[in-house]
């Protein structure tokens, strides 16, 4: 061996050393995440324009592999789901829940998947901001509903998600405490009988969005699902939403794989 090829063969080892060396991004902590208070979420809808449709199989294909090296990129900062909505909602085709400790990862991650050639042919037709909290009624509940909140939903697969925005009117916010506890009591006994058959999670959106809370549910009963929003029509607590829904999104949990799919026919 020559003397330079000795020094590139050298030069060799000491760069695949660097590359083993390089210490690898930790993907975000998913549970503590979906579970923590102080966690902001952004709740993205899109619909593919008309152009999308047109395209040809390859390029579709081409395009889907760029979103998927997006989600990739940002996956040390936020934990994502996806939820296919065509066939079920009319202005939409999909949607994203982004989580983060921080809303900026929300939006540099949104950002790169709009530079996309995919994304380029999004139209963005809703977005939700909003942040987890601690809840604040609970700790004026009966004790016998605070044990009732403690029940665990059924296990198995729940594929179906519903997305509620809610936006209260003045009057809810000037009530005073003991007001709002003795509504929210009467709310939560409302939502006791389908506490197994419906995961939900609140997100509070006031300052952060046009709406007062994001209302997030999993289930595989949607018929449980109809019974529980009809049950919280019928408490005081109603009277104060100014907005329920308008949308209202209703779509199936999917991997990202497998939307992408189904966008590429």
């Amino acid at each position: 061996m020559t003397m330079i090829s000795r020094l590139a063969f050298i030069g060799l080892v000491f760069w695949l050393g660097s590359l083993v060396a390089l210490p690898s991004h930790a993907a975000a902590d998913r549970e503590k995440l979906l579970k923590d208070p102080g966690v902001y979420a952004t709740f993205v809808v899109f619909k593919m324009d008309e152009d999308w449709w047109k395209l040809d199989k390859a390029a579709k294909v081409s395009a889907a592999a760029e979103v998927r090296a997006a989600f990739q990129k940002h996956s040390d900062n936020v934990i994502t789901d996806t939820y296919l909505l065509r066939g079920l909602v009319e202005k939409a085709d999909f949607f994203v829940r982004v989580h983060s400790s921080e809303i900026l990862s929300n939006q540099n991650f949104l950002i790169d998947l709009m530079g996309t050639t995919l994304g380029k042919h999004l139209v963005n037709t809703y977005t939700f901001n909003g942040l987890s909290k601690q809840a604040n009624y609970v700790p004026s509940l009966p004790d016998d509903l605070k044990t009732a909140m403690k029940t665990p939903t059924d296990a198995g697969p729940k594929p179906y998600a519903i997305v509620v925005p809610i936006r209260k009117d003045a009057a809810w916010w000037i009530t005073g405490q003991d007001g709002r506890n003795t509504m929210m009591t009467e709310h939560v006994a409302a939502t006791t009988a389908y506490l197994k058959t419906v995961k939900r999670k609140l997100y509070h959106s006031s300052g952060l969005d046009d709406l007062d809370f994001i209302t997030y549910f999993e289930t595989a009963k949607l018929d449980d699902f109809n019974d529980l929003v009809i049950a919280l029509e019928r408490v005081e607590e109603n009277r104060h939403n100014a907005q329920f829904g308008s949308p209202t999104l209703l779509g199936t949990i999917r991997p990202l794989d497998e939307i992408l799919e189904i966008l590429s026919r």
